[in-house]
């Protein structure tokens, strides 16, 4: 009888509007729990071994099932990996040249990622103002 794999752990800021909505996606879809999802952002949050709590927020970090810490787009690989409807994606990625790719437009996005953030958080709260309530609730 083969074991389960183990699980890999997500690192992710909770602070950020933008990460929680996608951590929220991928939490929703992870239907076998091969993911675990750490708040890096919570006081005392256990981090990955070697980096700060500052550090961990800073970039989408993720140790794999097999102990290695992956970070940027190969973490996003490894979360693809790991989710059945998303394997089609780090299939994509193993191709030749397409994960430098990735990594060059995470690294493009980090600084505009703040901006993201703070847009998503003023929408937020006003798109859930707007939206009906239905009889209820």
């Amino acid at each position: 009888m083969a074991s389960e794999p183990a699980q890999s752990t997500v690192y992710f800021d909770g602070a950020c509007p933008l990460c929680r909505a996608e951590i929220g996606y991928y939490s929703r879809t992870d239907e076998a729990g091969a993911l675990c999802f750490v708040d890096v952002s919570k006081a005392g949050a256990a981090t990955p071994e070697g980096l700060s709590q500052q550090q961990a927020m800073a970039r989408f970090h993720v140790r794999a099932a097999d102990g290695r810490l992956l970070s940027g787009a190969a973490a996003f690989v490894e979360v693809w990996r790991r989710l059945p409807r998303w394997r089609w994606a780090a299939r994509v990625a193993s191709l030749p040249g397409v994960l430098a790719v990735l990594e060059l437009g995470y690294r493009l996005f980090l600084p505009i990622r703040p901006f993201l953030s703070r847009s998503l958080g003023r929408l937020a709260p006003r798109e859930a103002a707007a939206r009906p309530q239905r009889p209820g609730t």
